[in-house]
């Protein structure tokens, strides 16, 4: 039995905790997401987005891409410290940060440049802030292809779990992205960058122990 399921039913307080979480529907957290961007849509008709609404939505969407892309990445380390199951929703928040960032890229690329392709790849190879989102967003896109149970059986585990592990780097590429589109040092990026940092020194050292474990047991076999 694994551990986090021991720690479940013998911690009454914990229990509590998750036991009214696996009765939430995912479908909720997906309604909930959808939320900003309905606040956006309404903005827009509303005429409530400022004085540049264009800058205004590129910025919306792609902060709530990394919130939710950050969220989609904390639930594993968050499962594992704490034994907080949140596991059923992951998939749920990996996908609403993947189509805030299509939605960011689709503001940029019609609303700011009305699809003039030719801009718009001078754009990405002239600029290094826009090169690494764009990068972020191509290494995303196998990930939400693959992001579905049938994926999941056909792909073996272990390429299905090669393929996510690149959820990590896109979202540092986002956070970096996010950093360089200021081009200053307020907080708001530097926190952002800084949870990202720490999950992928998390994720570095859970794999480091995983190893070593696997070794010893070749060891002691």
């Amino acid at each position: 039995m694994p551990e986090w399921t021991l720690k479940r039913t013998t911690d009454p307080m914990l229990s509590a905790l998750n036991a009214p979480l696996r009765k939430i529907p995912v479908w909720v957290v997906y309604l909930i997401g959808l939320v900003p961007l309905g606040l956006m849509i309404n903005g827009v008709f509303a005429n409530t987005l400022g004085a540049d609404p264009v800058a205004a939505l590129e910025h919306q969407t792609g902060i709530w891409a990394l919130r939710f892309l950050i969220a989609a990445l904390v639930i594993t380390p968050l499962l594992r410290i704490t034994r907080l199951n949140l596991i059923k929703f992951r998939r749920a928040l990996g996908l609403l940060g993947f189509l805030y960032v299509v939605a960011h890229l689709l503001v940029w690329t019609w609303l700011d440049h009305f699809f003039a392709w030719g801009r718009l790849w001078e754009e990405i190879l002239k600029r290094p802030y826009i090169t690494i989102g764009m990068a972020a967003f191509v290494m995303l896109i196998p990930l939400a292809i693959t992001s579905n149970d049938w994926s999941v059986r056909k792909l073996s585990a272990s390429a299905w779990r090669k393929i996510h592990w690149w959820a990590y780097v896109a979202t540092a590429f986002g956070a970096i992205h996010f950093m360089l589109v200021v081009k200053r040092w307020p907080p708001e990026p530097m926190i952002y960058c800084a949870i990202v940092a720490g999950l992928l020194g998390w994720r570095f050292v859970s794999a480091q122990r995983k190893k070593r474990r696997a070794e010893m047991a070749g060891i002691s076999a």
